[in-house]
């Protein structure tokens, strides 16, 4: 279960739109709403990823469908470990010498 974020979404958008639109420096604007300047910064910086500004990060839907691949890749992987074991403890059986019981 992620954490609760500080910041509320609309405080989010609102704080990018401001700096996208005035183009006010994010320390005024980070001062003005009362949030950590770099904060806001990584929020500005990840909006321009997702409009296709900037190629240096993840777009927000690129980072849900990796979070989503690689907790794909680590069940595929437990169940490869559980098919592993199964298979060696069948082997064994099929190896194992049968005798008829007694009577």
């Amino acid at each position: 279960m992620p954490a609760p974020r500080k910041y509320p979404d609309e405080l989010r958008e609102r704080a990018v739109r401001e700096v996208r639109s005035t183009g006010r420096p994010v320390v005024h604007v980070a001062r003005d709403l009362g949030i950590h300047k770099e904060a806001l910064r990584s929020w500005v910086r990840q909006a321009e990823a997702d409009a296709g500004e900037r190629d240096d990060r993840f777009t927000t839907a690129e980072r849900d469908e990796l979070k989503e691949l690689r907790k794909e890749n680590a069940e595929l992987r437990r169940a490869n470990e559980i098919l592993k074991a199964a298979s060696v403890f069948f082997a064994q059986e099929i190896d194992r010498p049968r005798t008829r019981p007694s009577r």
